[in-house]
């Protein structure tokens, strides 16, 4: 049996094969992956929580007090409030935490349900992207 030297590896310069090899570039795309997420994390962990709060007929409200929920081992516990803007926008700064709860109420229009958020990491920005529903009675 002769060795041709078709298409075979070794019909490749040594540099090439020594850096497209499976020992090489697993570890590179690894190595590539985990700076990406690293990177992600360091641009997004601001800690802000930003969402709306409307009623039941998906207008905004305006002045609701909004409560951030945090998770410590066993029960959630009130750790922030903030009130909803003219447009029912509202946002908290500096949350720490990466299980948390947001809800909403205002006299005479109503309270939302706790809506729970589970973040991918610690002090992670997240804009909710559902509204806080406010419901008579709720």
């Amino acid at each position: 049996m002769s060795y041709d030297g078709g298409d075979d590896d070794l019909s490749r310069p040594r540099w090439r094969r020594l850096l497209f090899n499976r020992f090489v570039l697993v570890p590179l795309v690894l190595v590539l992956l985990a700076g990406g997420w690293n990177l992600y994390t360091l641009t997004h962990n601001d800690g802000i929580v930003t969402g709306q709060v409307v009623d039941e007929a998906g207008r905004p409200v305006a002045d609701a007090a909004v409560t951030l929920w945090t998770f410590n081992f066993t029960t959630f516990s009130e750790t922030a409030k903030a009130t909803s803007r003219q447009d029912g926008r509202f946002s908290f700064v500096g949350n720490a935490s990466h299980n948390i709860q947001v809800s909403a109420e205002k006299t005479g229009a109503g309270r939302s349900a706790r809506v729970p958020i589970r973040l991918y990491f610690r002090s992670q920005n997240v804009n909710l992207s559902e509204p806080l529903r406010l419901k008579q009675g709720a």
